[in-house]
């Protein structure tokens, strides 16, 4: 280890306070799972399904198989509850460079490109409501971006207060459709039943786990949790037992009125439904759920990717900049400011060449199954490390569980380079840029790593 490496990580003047509520981790969490996705890969999981029975089992798999994710990652977020979430456990496992790939990855394509088509689909939806010419989408998804970014840099509670009321307006929305389709559905609809085929099963976790993706965000405020190492393991087991209720009466709804065969012939299955219940009014309708929930992932996505940036800052002396804690505010200000600008340059790339920043975007998914797989093993490391460190949760049934989702992790992984073909390359340069910054950035050490 060179003397650079050895060298200690600039003080942090203010940082992270114990400002959230276990109620605002509760709605970041709910929210940025209950993203646009429950509006489209119904139809995907649809099509790969043999029955209804399988399709539904899917979804309730789905829910277990996160809440499994969800105590592995609880055990982590307690024993260590510092801002950074994966990014903090990557890093004591493995050091600090195979972090900063994940942080790169993270930074550069995966939060902000997420950022980036979240508003977007604002922007699509607010451009039926309201259109103001050809230039509508990416107009609406930029001002949606810069909105939600000065929401964040103004501080913490206000992000938090903001979020908890979008989460409100988008679990409502979904449940508008629920009902909508349960009780309100003329009852002269007749729906399509499905082929009864096989069902393609790895295809059908793909689908389903994405839309069930992004519960592990909740890590990366655990620092600003109040009394986090009770609360956060609850936190992350209720918002996915609320978030799989929620998509089982979904899709209950969208089977009552489109039957399995109607739900795999349309994309967008949400509007199909509303619209043969409530006419051009439930078109309408639908379009302001879409925009509550797409707002709420993307405000959830800001909040909790502006903490990874500013981790980074905090370990790199050169990017330390990013690293420093606002205390006025109490957020991490100039992360929010990078995140935001970041997420502008890929709408504005968006605008130019649409369907080519999508598929950039998109399969970059070999790379987050590849970073989930290592925070799983990164468990089992951490568990022998630190063997004396007090663990306020513990996962049950160890090794059982960690396990579990550690293969979950790497049949996802393979699954998703299978479907993806050459797009996983994508993925691959997004690393290789990081692994030429690595070669130019020095690590700092992290004092409060080396204390029990």
């Amino acid at each position: 280890m060179d003397a650079s490496e050895r060298r200690p990580a600039m003080a942090d003047p203010a940082p992270p306070r114990a400002t959230l509520r276990a109620r605002d981790a509760f709605a970041i969490t709910v929210g940025i799972v209950v993203g646009a996705g429950i509006f489209r890969t119904p139809s995907l999981v649809a099509g790969a399904s043999g029955s209804e029975l399988a399709m539904l089992l899917a979804w309730v798999a789905g829910g277990l198989l996160s809440i499994v994710g969800a105590l592995c990652y609880a055990e982590l977020a307690t024993t260590y509850p510092q801002a950074g979430g994966d990014y903090a456990y990557l890093r004591r496992a493995y050091g600090p460079r195979p972090a900063f790939l994940f942080a790169w990855a993270r930074m550069s394509v995966i939060q902000t490109g997420s950022i980036a088509l979240l508003c977007f689909i604002v922007g699509d939806y607010m451009a039926q409501l309201f259109d103001v010419g050809p230039w509508s989408s990416p107009l609406y998804a930029a001002i949606a971006v810069v909105a939600l970014s000065a929401i964040n840099w103004l501080g913490t509670r206000q992000s938090a207060t903001v979020q908890t009321w979008l989460t409100v307006a988008e679990v409502a929305g979904v449940l508008v459709i629920v009902v909508a389709g349960l009780m309100f559905a003329p009852g002269d609809i007749a729906p399509v039943p499905g082929s009864g085929g096989d069902s393609a099963v790895g295809l059908i976790l793909v689908f389903v786990l994405l839309t069930y993706g992004g519960w592990n965000e909740a890590v990366y405020i655990t620092a600003e949790v109040r009394d986090a190492r009770r609360w956060m393991p609850r936190v992350l087991v209720l918002s996915l037992v609320a978030v799989a209720a929620l998509y089982v009466l979904v899709n209950l709804a969208y089977l009552r009125v489109l039957g399995l065969g109607g739900m795999a012939e349309h994309d967008a299955v949400a509007a199909e439904v509303m619209g043969r219940v409530f006419g051009s009014t439930g078109a309408v309708l639908m379009s302001a759920i879409v925009v509550a929930a797409a707002l709420t992932s993307a405000n959830a996505t800001l909040i909790t990717g502006a903490r990874s940036v500013y981790a980074v800052g905090r370990d790199f002396p050169a990017l330390g900049f990013i690293g420093r804690w606002d205390a006025r505010s109490g957020a991490p200000r100039a992360a929010i400011v990078v995140q935001g600008v970041l997420a502008l340059a890929l709408v504005a790339l968006g605008a130019f060449a649409r369907d080519g920043f999508e598929v950039a975007v998109e399969y970059t998914a070999p790379v987050f199954w590849l970073f989930f797989l290592l925070v799983g093993i990164a468990l089992f490391v951490l568990r022998r490390r630190d063997s004396g460190r007090p663990r306020p949760f513990r996962v049950p049934l160890y090794p059982v569980l960690p396990l579990l989702f550690c293969a979950t992790s790497a049949y996802l992984l393979y699954a998703s380079l299978a479907y993806t073909g050459r797009g996983a390359l994508v993925g691959v340069a997004v690393l290789a840029v990081g692994g030429l910054l690595l070669l130019l950035l020095r690590p700092s050490t992290r004092p409060e790593e080396a204390s029990p």
